[in-house]
């Protein structure tokens, strides 16, 4: 293929008579991501309130997600492909590693942050520590959950990319189609895709965690407004 003779309309052509296997891939891409990111939030929160309520415990599950974060993406899914064997499994199991860091930290940090004259609001009125995590704390934290999640979820749309080194698919797969027949047709119909995927999410996910930011919600210049606390 002549690349000088490219030109917008070519693409445009091009995706449309592939449209179908474009469609499915771009499907397969967001089904990996959203599992991976959703194991990580139901492993990742429980981990971050127990790292709110232990100093030992924060240092050591910080410590492990730390080092699964800075593992380079394509060494973390090889390794995974010589326990699990090629396939989309693999690439769920990776993105659920890769994710945990910024969802556990995020939740943690949440936690730690809120005010103390809020608790001690919660602990007059009779409420158990558990009824102050779910009432109080964490209704408080959500905006910083909401951060990890929308950093999680931009590292994991790049991640799955790879996916078909180690025999996944989604759009990574006509990206790596089209770098192996010197295609750049193919090599942009998946990397546009994949590049306004992860745009998306990040301005989706930012403005759910505006909405979730109770810091933020004043009316006339008032002060925050705290959770609501009902007497127990």
């Amino acid at each position: 293929m002549d690349e000088k003779k490219l030109t917008f309309m070519d693409f445009v052509f091009y995706v449309s008579r592939n449209s179908g296997l474009l469609w499915e891939y771009f499907i397969q891409h967001i089904l990996m991501v959203v599992i991976g990111l959703g194991l990580a939030i139901v492993i990742g929160v429980p981990l971050g309130i127990l790292c709110s309520r232990s100093r030992w415990a924060a240092k050591v599950i910080l410590f492990i997600t730390n080092i699964l974060q800075v593992i380079p993406s394509l060494a973390m899914l090889v390794i995974l492909m010589l326990w699990l064997g090629l396939g989309m499994k693999t690439v769920m199991v990776g993105l659920f590693l890769y994710s945990l860091n910024p969802i556990v930290r995020n939740t943690y940090v949440g936690l730690k942050q809120v005010d103390p004259s809020y608790m001690e609001s919660g602990r007059g009125i009779g409420m158990s520590p558990f009824q102050l995590l779910y009432k109080v704390r964490f209704p408080l934290a959500l905006t910083y959950l909401m951060s990890g999640i929308r950093i999680a979820a931009v590292i994991a749309i790049g991640v799955v990319t790879i996916a078909p080194l180690v025999g996944g698919s989604g759009l990574g797969r006509e990206i790596y189609a089209g770098l192996n027949s010197n295609n750049s047709l193919r090599i942009f119909a998946g990397a546009i895709p994949a590049a306004l995927l992860a745009i998306v999410a990040d301005i989706v996910l930012g403005y759910l965690q505006k909405k979730l930011d109770l810091s933020k919600r004043k009316s006339s210049g008032a002060a925050p407004v705290p959770p609501k606390i009902q007497k127990v």
